[in-house]
């Protein structure tokens, strides 16, 4: 669900100075392995198109999947049914689609309105590492 209100402002242009209520979702930035697949076939019984083959292969990767519950993974199941009928042509989809889209984050911009921000996979420090912090001091 979309966190309701205005975008954040960048850092030192708030207006408000208090502790904002929807805190920011931070998720590993490394793609989603274990998603549910893409039915063999439609509903209807024909093949899926390669597109939608291809946008259900991007979708159900990325990174913040790692959050979304069943009725998420329903959610985008039923919106592979729209772009499946929007690859074949019927383009008045469109809207529907990118409404959908914005809900489960797929751009930088609809991530941004449901708070939800990709962060660097931290390296392990091997212990055969010096500490630069030893030797500041001498």
């Amino acid at each position: 669900m979309p966190v309701t209100g205005r975008k954040p402002k960048p850092q030192g242009q708030a207006v408000t100075r208090h502790k904002q209520v929807h805190d920011w979702t931070e998720v590993v930035e490394v793609p989603f392995h274990g998603g549910r697949s893409l039915p063999v076939r439609q509903p209807d019984g024909k093949p899926w198109p390669p597109q939608t083959k291809r946008w259900w292969k991007t979708i159900s990767s990325m990174p913040h999947c790692v959050l979304w519950a069943d009725a998420d993974w329903m959610f985008a199941e039923h919106t592979a049914r729209l772009v499946a009928r929007f690859d074949i042509g019927d383009t008045r989809l469109a809207k529907e689609i990118r409404d959908r889209e914005r809900v489960l984050g797929t751009t930088v911009d609809y991530r941004r309105d449901l708070r939800i921000r990709y962060v660097p996979e931290v390296a392990e420090v091997s212990a055969d590492v010096v500490s630069l912090d030893d030797y500041r001091n001498l």
